[in-house]
């Protein structure tokens, strides 16, 4: 606390939001250990989202769910992510739970992915268990399995806002760098481990025959990783709750000014400070004023139609980082989602459409087998490069790093698209591993330095006798950048399924994507804000 304030020394800096920069004191250097704990959650969310990309397409063939149907099953979930991600951010910068702000949202995240990998993994066998009637089963199992699908992707997608701002709530500037760097190499080592799973003929194993079928054993391993991840993850770093200041320390009328726009309360992000007629008492000793009176400020929730406008009255800075990752979110997901079939149809020339027991048939189906691997390769990769990352940063920069990761992911996809080969595919998959390490680690190093650099100035006008009484939420700020990932999910599942038709041939969506992260190079060297 400032001395000035008479008030004795408390961690403040666990509830900024409430607190303010200018009084909040630095938080303890955090070891290895913690942050290594702390990214447990990466580590068994991308262990989850493997076995999901491995058996996910099967699981919906052997329910019998329609092809009309597979677009509402993948634009479900990232529409309702896009639209609820910002409201959530919100809330839990201002959750006041005993057991802290972002917690209890991941925990409840969390349970989310576990019943929707039951259902999806296990919908055949519940209904098959509780539903006699043959003629009820499919469609009982194809809604029961959807319903699985959308509620995990939509966990998944979701939670990554909150355990990046839990992190950035707890740790000191240089621990958030080392933190997201630990993020990203666990996000690798966990998608790895869980494609190697994957390529497992669990069928013919004694673990396959005791569980029952392959899908059985993939739940019985996430459900186990995914659980054990996050409890190790929850208990990592303490999380302080947000406090009451007004409740702490003797309350004093808030003087109110008349002359106040209430078009500030739509500031982007902005959380204030006063509650039940009380002002913070650090910022009445400082000679702040309240910019709302007393009965606008009783309740601090937030709506769509307030959340619309704050995100719409963003800083520049902040909507240019948006942009760019939108642009290396749908680059890199448009390469993702189809390099398994682009693997099978182009560069094995095999053909899905053929009879299952046909040569073309086999030898797609063994494409797609080597795809796996080379996702496999991705993942492997983008955890090395995570680790080596933190080595060229004093040499080349955020900035350098945000470039080089765009530059060899669409150099990389331009040149398996034009000559697709066996091994030279293979090889440019280490591409795909900079370019997600880079989307993992870089954007948010840039949010966490524009908030450092605001606390920086809030405090020097405070001591300069000036004060601004609204401050971002960081909550809000990550989940602005991670609804962007749903975002990029509606593009790519609405537009690229279109462009391959009218096309004809997958190697479409590869060109696109190369296009995509290299127009992604101009605009983060030309338009996204560096700071020294």
């Amino acid at each position: 606390m400032d001395e000035s304030s008479g008030q004795p020394d408390v961690h403040t800096y666990k509830s900024l939001a409430e607190d303010g920069p200018f009084c909040s004191v630095e938080p303890p250097k955090r070891p290895t250990g913690s942050l290594v704990m702390h990214s447990m959650a990466m580590f068994g969310r991308e262990f989850c989202y493997a076995v999901e990309a491995a058996y996910v397409t099967p699981v919906l063939l052997s329910v019998g769910l329609p092809k009309s149907l597979y677009s509402v099953v993948w634009l479900l979930s990232p529409v309702l992510g896009f639209l609820l991600q910002p409201v959530v951010g919100s809330a839990s910068d201002h959750c006041r739970a005993r057991w802290g702000r972002r917690r209890p949202y991941i925990l409840a995240l969390g349970v989310m992915m576990l019943l929707g990998m039951a259902l999806y993994l296990n919908g055949d066998t519940i209904i098959s268990a509780l539903i006699a009637d043959p003629r009820r089963k499919p469609i009982w199992a194809i809604s029961i399995t959807m319903t699985g699908v959308v509620l995990f992707d939509f966990a998944a997608d979701f939670i990554d806002g909150p355990i990046k701002a839990y992190l950035f709530d707890v740790c000191t500037h240089q621990d958030k760098e080392r933190g997201l760097h630990y993020h990203a190499l666990f996000t690798g080592l966990g998608g790895a481990l869980g494609y190697l799973l994957g390529a497992i003929d669990w069928a013919h194993l004694e673990l396959g025959r005791l569980l029952g079928t392959e899908f059985q054993v993939m739940f019985f391993f996430s459900s186990l990783v995914l659980t054990l991840c996050f409890i190790i993850h929850l208990c990592s770093i303490p999380e302080a709750p947000l406090r009451d200041t007004a409740k702490d320390t003797p309350p004093r009328q808030a003087p109110q000014d008349p002359a106040s726009s209430s078009d500030r309360m739509y500031e982007y992000g902005s959380i204030e400070k006063v509650k039940n007629s009380y002002v913070n008492p650090e910022l009445a000793l400082q000679g702040g004023k309240t910019k709302n009176p007393p009965a606008e400020q009783t309740q601090r929730t937030m709506t769509i139609k307030s959340l619309l406008r704050a995100l719409m009255s963003m800083p520049a800075h902040y909507r240019c980082l948006c942009i760019s990752h939108l642009i290396g979110w749908t680059a890199f997901l448009s390469n993702m989602l189809f390099f398994t079939d682009f693997m099978g149809q182009i560069v094995y020339h095999g053909d899905p459409y053929s009879a299952h027991n046909s040569t073309e048939f086999l030898i797609y189906q063994r494409g797609v087998e080597v795809g796996c691997w080379g996702l496999c390769i991705n993942s492997v990769f983008s955890s090395l490069y995570s680790y080596f990352q933190k080595a060229l940063v004093p040499y080349v920069g955020l900035k350098g790093l945000y470039f080089m990761g765009y530059l060899l992911f669409g150099l990389g996809t331009g040149f398996i698209g034009l000559f697709p080969n066996v091994y030279s595919t293979l090889v440019m998959c280490t591409s795909f591993g900079v370019m997600s390490s880079t989307l993992y680690t870089v954007p948010f190093n840039l949010i966490a330095m524009y908030h450092r650099e605001e606390q920086e100035e809030q405090r020097q006008q405070a001591q300069g006798g000036g004060l601004d009484s609204s401050r971002r939420g960081q909550g809000l700020d990550c989940a602005a950048l991670t609804c962007m990932v749903q975002l990029a999910q509606i593009l790519v599942g609405g537009g690229l399924g279109f462009l391959v038709n009218v096309v004809g041939s997958v190697v479409v969506v590869v060109i696109t994507a190369s296009a995509a992260a290299l127009i992604g190079c101009c605009f983060v060297a030309l338009f996204v804000r560096y700071i020294d």
